[in-house]
């Protein structure tokens, strides 16, 4: 990986008073993770391509919830379907994602209380072009305190992104908000 210096970021105890998980079967993110001071759990069967183990994903996620305050569970397997130009496998990985990652940990939350999801991906990756942009990306945060209802229309997509009026300039900030709850 070079000869470059370790970031200087504070950890996310340090700036938010929690302690988490990373699970994720890609070495970057695992770093990223260890940075922010997060733990890094392996996933059986998580490979980072389309064959990962989208339901182990969410079944650690949630046995990490008993005792943390976070878990950040990153799937790769949509941004290589992006790199292979394939939009069948595009849209089977952002499914098996939905219904067996998020699914599973909104299911696993149901009776435990407050809770808050965020949902994002890191970049995007364009079937017709096969490599990343700078677009901005769609996110989605859910707060069981604050039950809003998703507007009429609006759907979970790029396009959406570009007419919801809600932008993030910096991506970092981000998780600023997601943590205070706004």
């Amino acid at each position: 990986w070079g000869q470059g210096r370790r970031p200087q970021i504070p950890t996310l105890a340090d700036k938010f008073g929690v302690e988490g998980s990373v699970i994720s079967a890609v070495d970057l993110i695992k770093g990223i993770g260890l940075y922010a001071g997060l733990e890094v759990i392996d996933v059986p069967g998580a490979t980072g391509y389309f064959d990962t183990n989208y339901r182990g994903k969410g079944e650690y996620g949630l046995k990490e919830l008993e005792v943390k305050d976070l878990v950040f569970i990153h799937v790769e397997a949509p941004d290589e379907a992006g790199h292979s130009g394939d939009i069948s496998k595009k849209i089977e990985t952002i499914e098996a994602f939905d219904k067996e990652v998020v699914g599973t940990i909104l299911e696993g939350m149901r009776d435990v209380g407050d809770y808050r999801v965020m949902v994002l991906p890191d970049h995007l990756t364009p079937i017709p072009i096969r490599t990343h942009v700078p677009d901005p990306v769609p996110f989605a945060i859910y707060d069981s305190r604050n039950r809003k209802t998703w507007p009429e229309g609006m759907s979970f997509d790029e396009e959406s992104v570009k007419g919801s009026g809600v932008s993030i300039e910096n991506g970092y900030q981000i998780m600023d908000i997601f943590m205070r709850g706004e």
